[in-house]
């Protein structure tokens, strides 16, 4: 590896982000046309029915693979690794560097406004928990019960915040009529909303901007979940007007486990730090009583308490870098084209019901589920898998009411998030999900219409068993 970081001429606590030689420093809009190199897309998996097969990832909506551009930055970066903040090493300036730089890059991708604060979290997850811990005492929180449980649940740790949950619409102008309803009817003080970009089982689009304006014009502020948005689309949230957005580096090509959470400072500032520790403390004093006095940051390390993931947040950065260069536009307008495949072929098959709260003709992003007539759906996926080298998922996706909703199915109807009941063969209340994105060459869009095609004409070649409740291939 030939890139070497170097401290900046002004000052050596300044130094220059290390970046792979290979990486090249923009993408033509040519090659925005083709899918993004990614770690994996060489893999081979075997068959039950014997031989090889390069493995079609088309699980992205859980994880995307690494952008190969990604990887290599981490590389370039991993003989540098130090401790961030307080060190005087020249590896620690260097990665404190790198680490606030990271920061910048990706208020750059969202549009942030300038006095909005950029905290790092694990995960989506961990970005909207830590939102729910700073929300004001007596906060109104409304969300859709569409939701996945990341945007959910987290409200439910407060017993100092009232829930309100909106049922699921039908169409986005009735998804902006429900909130407008919901909110009209509220007493004042704090309240958020709490809404998703694209629906992780669904993949349509749902109405940010109408959704922000309604929230805003009820004196209410919102959060956009955008795990499965920034992957696919731009992200702007001055342009949006949007107060917070959440998002995981593992959906974004970035492995190693780090979010995002952007947006508004006054309630990150004024709530107690989401963790208490080394990081989010300026100064410690004992007290004559036995006790301590602390003064806690104002600035985004309240909430990153402890030794931060370094290379989590740099991978980040650089997917978010990595997308910019692609060109959101070329990348759009591919993945459409790889919907329509899917969508097309799909509608060939009488058996397959596609899941939708808008309708077919709803914009969204490579995230679609389905069900089969006939089949139970973690058999079909396994089937999938181990017959073809497909890999989707099935489930309820951690989004068991919207799921119940678009299986027609009762609230209290059995099954469990990748853990069906039924035998293969029979009704579960599951369903099957395949998602692509900027690294899904068009092979494994082809292959994976043909190999459903094929299974529901001529039945699967394998026989299968429920083991610790997935469907598996039966070896005897």
């Amino acid at each position: 590896m030939s890139a070497r970081p170097a401290a900046t001429a002004s000052a050596p606590a300044s130094v220059s982000a290390p970046a792979s030689a290979s990486a090249p420093a923009s993408v033509s809009a040519a090659a925005a046309c083709e899918p993004l190199p990614v770690l994996g897309s060489d893999v081979l998996v075997p068959l039950v029915t014997g031989g090889e097969v390069t493995y079609a990832a088309l699980d992205y909506a859980a994880s995307a693979p690494a952008l190969r551009r990604v990887w290599d930055d981490i590389a370039a970066y991993a003989p540098y690794y130090g401790s961030v903040h307080r060190g005087a090493g020249y590896l620690s300036q260097l990665s404190t560097d790198l680490f606030e730089n990271s920061r910048k890059d990706v208020a750059a991708f969202l549009g942030c406004r300038e006095d909005d604060q950029v905290v790092f979290t694990r995960s989506t997850t961990d970005s909207l928990n830590l939102l729910a811990a700073v929300a004001p005492r007596g906060t109104e929180v409304f969300v859709f019960e569409t939701e996945h449980h990341a945007s959910l649940l987290p409200w439910e740790q407060r017993e100092d915040v009232t829930v309100r949950y909106l049922s699921a619409p039908r169409s986005p102008r009735q998804a902006v009529e429900t909130l407008e309803k919901a909110l009209a009817g509220r007493a004042g003080g704090p309240a958020l909303v709490c809404v998703t970009g694209a629906s992780n089982v669904t993949g349509e689009l749902w109405p940010v901007r109408e959704l922000a304006a309604a929230a805003h014009a009820h004196g209410a502020r919102i959060v956009l979940d955008a795990a499965q948005l920034a992957p696919h689309h731009p992200v702007d949230i001055a342009e949006a007007d949007i107060d917070w957005v959440a998002f995981s580096g593992h959906k974004l090509y970035a492995p190693f486990g780090a979010g995002v959470l952007a947006g508004r400072a006054d309630w990150l500032r004024e709530a107690r730090p989401y963790l208490a520790g080394g990081g989010a403390s300026r100064k410690v004093t004992r007290k004559e009583d036995g006790g301590v006095d602390v003064e806690w940051h104002t600035t985004a390390a309240r909430h990153e308490a402890g030794s931060p993931n370094v290379i989590g947040v740099y991978a980040i950065a650089s997917a978010c870098k990595a997308l910019t260069e692609a060109g959101f536009e070329g990348l759009v307008a591919r993945e459409r084209q790889l919907i329509e495949k899917v969508r097309a072929g799909l509608a060939e098959v009488p058996e397959v019901r596609v899941l939708s709260l808008f309708g077919d003709d709803a914009p969204r992003v490579g995230v679609l589920s389905f069900v089969v007539e006939g089949w139970n759906s973690s058999h079909f996926a396994a089937a999938l898998s181990a017959e073809y080298g497909i890999g989707v998922r099935d489930g309820l996706f951690c989004a068991h009411p919207l799921v119940r909703t678009l299986l027609d199915s009762e609230p209290d109807e059995p099954g469990e998030c990748g853990a069906p009941e039924a035998a293969p063969g029979e009704r579960s209340l599951n369903a099957i999900r395949v998602s692509f994105g900027a690294g899904t060459p068009d092979e494994h869009v082809e292959r994976f219409v043909g190999a459903v095609k094929e299974l529901v004409r001529d039945g699967a070649r394998w026989s299968y068993r429920t083991e610790d409740g997935r469907c598996v291939p039966d070896r005897g």
